[in-house]
């Protein structure tokens, strides 16, 4: 599931969730919660979330949420809604938070003590925002949340800066994989976005869990997110997912292309034109690399450099031809 803490739908998805899954016969089904950030401009100090939407620039965008209400309408609903779902009464969040570390967190609860640890630290998290009205952002609501939870480890290795990496690599996974909205159910290749009923994700768990999966390669899987990225316009994205696989195979010509386009379209022209000299050398035949080490060379300036490579890559290949 990925979700965001700071999102009420998240918090609704989960109970829901829980329901669907309770009375699933067959195969017993892990829940592994993943970030998503709804505001990833949330400031490191929390803000009173009431001053906040007075903003009128603020109330307009949170209409997108709800077509046809005002913001005010929509928050009524959600919290009749919660109230249905059994997180009431008293609902509301206080605190326009960022919820980086909150993810940390939970990611930890995963890695050292598996799904059912996470979820108690995730529950607590989603309480307290939502509940308790508390600030999530910071360092002592966090360590409550998880020695409550029975996570005694999770504050000293929050401070250890423990997760920061699984986190961000975690929210560039979603995005290459197209989860756009908070809560995303994923299963294999399938995904369902949205808090639905219980009986609606039911359906799809038992749909999407019968289809037939071919697990890739851990090294495969990562240089196709890292592409997706790449597609997607995000190429510090996509050089962050190929990091692991250039240290690991520094040789392998794939990654070193991939990682020569994505220098390029973030602009890290010299970088990007070392390796696609390099990458040209060793196949001179390869009309892709000469096309774009002919690009390269032209955005530095070096015409004449790059005239004759562009003339080879559209004598190889005429869809290069301009």
């Amino acid at each position: 599931m990925w979700a965001d803490v700071v999102c009420a739908w998240a918090y609704i998805g989960k109970r829901r969730l829980a329901a669907a899954l309770e009375d699933m016969d067959g195969e017993p089904f892990e829940v592994v919660w993943r970030p998503f950030r709804i505001d990833p401009m949330a400031p490191v100090q929390a803000e009173p979330l009431e001053e906040v939407l007075r903003d009128p620039v603020v109330d307009a965008a949170l209409q997108g949420c709800a077509p046809g209400m005002t913001a005010a309408e929509n928050r009524v609903r959600v919290s009749e809604i919660a109230a249905a779902e059994g997180l009431g009464p008293r609902w509301g969040a206080a605190w326009r938070a960022s919820s980086h570390d909150a993810h940390r967190l939970i990611a930890l609860a995963y890695e050292q003590g598996g799904a059912a640890l996470q979820d108690a630290v995730l529950e607590g998290v989603m309480r307290a925002h939502f509940v308790e009205r508390r600030d999530i952002s910071l360092a002592e609501t966090l360590q409550e949340i998880a020695s409550a939870a029975g996570f005694g480890e999770g504050a000293r290795l929050l401070g250890e800066g423990g997760a920061e990496e699984h986190v961000r690599e975690g929210l560039l996974r979603g995005k290459a994989i197209g989860v756009r909205t908070s809560p995303t159910l994923v299963i294999g290749g399938e995904a369902l976005a949205g808090a639905h009923a219980p009986e609606v994700i039911a359906q799809f768990v038992a749909r999407a869990a019968a289809e037939p999966r071919r697990e890739l390669p851990a090294e495969v899987e990562r240089l196709r997110l890292a592409e997706a990225l790449l597609d997607k316009g995000d190429p510090l994205g996509c050089l962050t997912l190929l990091g692991v696989l250039m240290a690991q195979h520094p040789e392998e010509r794939t990654v070193r292309m991939l990682a020569a386009r994505a220098h390029y379209h973030s602009a890290q022209l010299s970088r990007a034109r070392r390796g696609l000299e390099s990458l040209v050398a060793e196949n001179p035949d390869d009309a892709y690399a000469r096309l774009l080490l002919g690009r390269t060379l032209e955005r530095q300036g070096e015409e004449e450099e790059a005239a004759p490579h562009l003339r080879i890559a559209a004598a190889m290949n005429p869809e290069y031809a301009r």
